[in-house]
């Protein structure tokens, strides 16, 4: 499987079970390519930080680490980079600034320099907008223009696999196991006991 075919899966909101090794393979491979010290080649700073806050809203760190530990930003820029169209990268990039032009309206200043809950605040926003243009698409689409909510799609598709082709997320939360290797079926239960 070649880039472009994995990147037909992602862009087609495929899960990541859904994935064939191949493709998961090719994710994977992203994450190794990455230095100790992270060389953006798309992202300028302020992007960067966009997008680190952005996932790590996504899959925040908990017991087990979030997007931010898992280097997600750079995932993101190195598929931006290497793997993306032109017009595909400028629609992202169009996304982010987007978004930053929002949120000054909102809550004037950039995403990045909001409080965390008013960028959780401002991303539900985004979310509910896309869910009402799923319901009424004529009427939503004339009223606003789709760009933050096709943006809001693509980060979470590229968080989404960013993570979980990353060693922390493809160990930690799935335990190595995206397609399990065999399926149990129909198993025995234990009668209850009797009390």
């Amino acid at each position: 499987m070649d880039r472009r075919e994995a990147l037909k899966l992602l862009a087609a909101n495929a899960a990541l079970p859904l994935f064939s090794r191949d493709a998961l393979a090719l994710f994977q491979q992203v994450h190794e390519e990455f230095t100790e010290t992270a060389a953006m080649k798309t992202l300028d700073p302020h992007q960067n930080a966009m997008v680190t806050a952005i996932s790590e809203i996504i899959i925040p760190q908990t017991n087990t680490p979030g997007a931010k530990a898992a280097r997600v930003n750079e995932f993101i820029d190195v598929i931006l980079s290497e793997w993306y169209e032109e017009a595909d990268k400028a629609s992202f990039l169009a996304g982010l600034s987007e978004v930053d032009t929002r949120c000054r309206t909102l809550f004037g200043q950039n995403f990045v320099d909001c409080a965390e809950a008013q960028q959780r605040q401002f991303l539900e926003t985004l979310d509910s907008e896309a869910s009402a243009s799923e319901e009424h698409p004529a009427r939503s689409w004339a009223e606003d223009p789709p760009q933050p909510r096709k943006f809001l799609s693509k980060i979470k598709q590229l968080t989404l696999v960013g993570y979980y082709t990353s060693e922390v997320g493809f160990e930690e939360e799935l335990h190595g196991e995206i397609i399990p290797a065999r399926h149990a079926g129909c198993a025995p239960l234990a009668e209850e006991a009797a009390n």
